[in-house]
């Protein structure tokens, strides 16, 4: 049985249903602040808040839990940086509680969701996990924080755990079970569909002054089910009794904001107004990761690595969704 913290948000629910697709069987931790009842389609759920240690454990001694993958975190950047007490609370120490009890009940797997945004401003691309971590807000830094004491763990407790530092999670399930949505939306791919179905007026364009070919921001876009398969070989590897580990998801490429705001002008046949505007503090230029690592030691590889065939599955999932 797989313990899915988080398992009825965005990246949690596509690896909840993969997981199942598999054939492992899921419970689905999840407060439901942010999660989806719809998303819920695989797996038993358990509503529990990571902050409440007896309800926690009580679903430890309701089910054999062999491996737990952690998602539940809030996620918004800026919202971290305004409020880093509500990220540091739920993000470290509910995890620190996740981890108290899966010790307490000697379970010693755990895939970890982490991120790209531990790096900091990139000092070389592409990124790899020798990078220098140096995270530039709260989310970033809790993030980092969760890693180094997994390190400590793994070191004192034998927990063998495996972190994965995703660049920007896009795509919707190609079958259209589940999909992204936010509250607020903050993603940009969501952000253009909104636009393209006349839920909002225009799509910014914050910066068109960077360094790059086009002057905007190029960023790595992986498909989340290409990152839900990325976490089950994760598992896989651990069960197979790979040592503790840190890889990087990403597509190893990047597509700039007018680049992803013209492809998707072509998938949804729609113009798409897009406006100009000032940079937004904090905003690199460039980020784009190499997933070598993970390519080599967990054989991984994204099969939905064309930016048309992303901003496909998420316009599907958005004519659906709204």
């Amino acid at each position: 049985m797989i313990l899915v913290t988080g398992g009825a948000g965005y990246i949690g629910s596509h690896a909840n249903k993969e997981l199942n697709s598999a054939g492992y069987e899921t419970v689905v931790l999840d407060n439901m602040s942010y999660g989806h009842e719809d998303f819920l389609k695989w797996g038993v759920l358990e509503k529990v808040d990571l902050a409440d240690l007896e309800s926690l454990r009580n679903v430890f001694q309701k089910y054999k839990i062999d491996a737990v993958m952690h998602f539940a975190a809030f996620t918004y950047v800026g919202e971290s940086v305004e409020d880093p007490q509500k990220y540091y609370l739920n993000n470290l120490r509910n995890t620190l509680n996740l981890l108290q009890v899966m010790n307490e009940f000697k379970v010693r797997k755990l895939v970890f969701s982490s991120t790209c945004a531990t790096y900091g401003n990139p000092q070389e691309i592409p990124i790899t996990e020798t990078h220098p971590q140096n995270p530039i807000s709260p989310y970033g830094k809790g993030k980092f924080m969760v890693e180094k004491v997994l390190e400590d763990y793994s070191a004192a407790y034998g927990l063998c755990y495996v972190s994965l530092r995703y660049f920007n999670a896009a795509g919707a399930d190609p079958e259209g079970d589940i999909g992204e949505r936010h509250n607020p939306e903050t993603h940009l791919i969501p952000l253009i569909l909104d636009a393209a179905m006349g839920k909002r007026e225009d799509i910014k364009i914050f910066g068109t002054d960077y360094p790059t070919p086009d002057g905007t921001c190029i960023r790595d876009y992986i498909h989340v089910t290409d990152l839900a398969d990325a976490h089950i070989k994760a598992l896989k590897y651990l069960e197979n009794g790979g040592k503790s580990e840190v890889f990087n998801l990403g597509n190893g490429n990047g597509f700039s904001v007018r680049e992803v705001i013209e492809e998707a002008r072509k998938v949804t046949g729609k113009k798409i107004k897009a406006t100009e505007t000032v940079r937004r503090p904090g905003d690199p230029p460039i980020l784009v990761g190499s997933s070598d690592k993970a390519r080599k030691i967990l054989k991984w590889k994204p099969k939905y690595d064309d930016l048309s065939q992303i901003i496909s599955t998420a316009w599907e999932w958005h004519k659906k969704d709204n």
